[in-house]
């Protein structure tokens, strides 16, 4: 889900940029599991798939919403339930997914480099907004590679690369560079 238009700041543009790669990188893994697999705990203390992206959604609803006027930690937000297995279909899993990232994007698309050293609130904590988006940055990544990898054991064989593929890497550079001077 893009942004419904780009920041002129590039700080924000580059924030922006990341955020769209975390889920873009999330969602090409979970795209590849089938409905059971998103359920799938490698073992007893592990999360699964399901359970990241619920607590993904989560997090991003209470951070994003009202961001700059209210604490990103909102009251009503149950954080332990969100790493509770619970029945839900992949629709509705989605669509909690989709709406975090729409919370999101809606809060960081009108901001400005002015709003970037405003005081915002997590957890009673005061933070630069841009300290916050960073901070949020590190924490999303970190679970999309969970997924990513998660999603590579649960797939085997059947993973498809959302990269170079192993062995690859010099013929991938060709074409680059080939394209470039094509292009230059």
């Amino acid at each position: 889900m893009m942004p419904a238009r780009m920041t002129e700041s590039p700080i924000l543009a580059a924030a922006l940029d990341e955020f769209q790669k975390i889920k873009k990188l999330a969602d090409k893994s979970i795209e590849q599991l089938s409905n059971d697999q998103l359920h799938v705990k490698i073992d007893a203390e592990a999360n699964s798939v399901a359970v990241i992206m619920r607590h993904l959604a989560g997090n991003m609803r209470s951070r994003w919403v009202d961001f700059l006027a209210s604490d990103g930690e909102k009251p009503g937000r149950l954080r332990d339930r969100e790493f509770e297995e619970v029945a839900q279909t992949r629709a509705e899993l989605m669509a909690e997914w989709e709406h975090g990232w729409q919370c999101l994007f809606s809060a960081l698309t009108p901001l400005t480099d002015a709003d970037l050293q405003r005081t915002v609130i997590i957890r009673g904590e005061p933070h630069s907004v841009y300290k916050a988006i960073s901070r949020q940055v590190a924490h999303y990544a970190g679970h999309a590679y969970q997924i990513l990898l998660l999603a590579k054991h649960l797939r085997g064989t059947g993973w498809k690369t959302l990269s170079i593929p192993r062995g690859q890497s010099e013929e991938f550079n060709r074409r680059v560079l080939a394209k470039l001077k094509a292009e230059g």
